[in-house]
């Protein structure tokens, strides 16, 4: 089991860089195609299609951070009875993306 442990600990690590990556969209635009998102991004949250054949996707993105919670118990011997109230948590971002008719990106906010 120990001589696992330094490949363990070298798959996380790797695992921990591939995900932490920041995407720059501006160098996307005109160059990336709704379907490349869905492939990459999964299906939108929501999407809605304008007149003119151009679509905007949204997709919902937790940011993992800190969280603070606030908890009280009282207890005696074996039982004890505690409760938290979380005060802050993870916050929800929200990346739109918009398409041109052709599929083509045009614009991220």
């Amino acid at each position: 089991m120990i001589r696992f442990f330094p490949l363990l600990l070298a798959t996380l690590f790797l695992v921990g860089c591939a995900t932490g990556r920041k995407i720059d969209w501006s160098t996307r635009i005109n160059n990336y195609t709704y379907d490349q998102a869905i492939v990459e991004l999964g299906p939108p949250d929501r999407s809605a299609q304008l007149s003119d054949g151009s679509t905007i996707a949204e997709w919902y993105q937790r940011r993992s951070g800190p969280s603070i919670g606030l908890g009280t118990g009282i207890g005696h011997g074996p039982v004890g009875v505690g409760v938290g109230v979380p005060i802050t948590g993870p916050r929800t971002q929200v990346m739109r993306l918009a398409f041109g008719s052709d599929g083509v990106l045009r614009s991220v906010n």
